[in-house]
């Protein structure tokens, strides 16, 4: 579904129980994240919870750069995850938006570059 949604491709992935994914590493231009499933069966897996086991809450997120915010927003849409920020153009610079995955898991996805940006740019935008 990330890959379906967020634009990744798949470098490996590991399959777990009842399809899901127990580890994977998904590349983005030139970059790479490796999400996995919790398995609470090991000390690291014993560290981490899903957002529906903490009230919903996600302690963490990330921010994914991609050329088209729009395009990824209706993937997105169409995949049934939730929308709980608006597509905007940021005063930093980009278009973004903020989505829940069907496993409570936020993703900003945007199309600011910070390496395209010199940080003195973007804390002059700043508040």
């Amino acid at each position: 579904m990330l890959c379906r949604v967020l634009g990744f491709q798949a470098h490996l992935v590991v399959a777990g129980e009842n399809g899901s994914a127990s580890h994977a590493q998904l590349v983005l231009e030139g970059g790479m994240v490796m999400p996995s499933s919790i398995d609470h069966s090991s000390e690291y897996g014993d560290l981490i919870r899903h957002p529906d086991e903490i009230g919903g809450f996600e302690t963490q997120s990330a921010y994914i750069v991609v050329d088209d915010a729009d395009v990824v927003l209706a993937r997105a849409q169409n995949e049934g995850w939730t929308v709980l920020v608006s597509i905007r153009d940021e005063d930093y610079g980009g278009r973004g938006f903020t989505v829940r995955d069907h496993e409570g898991r936020l993703w900003n996805v945007g199309t600011h570059d910070p390496w395209a940006t010199p940080a003195s740019d973007v804390a002059r935008a700043a508040p």
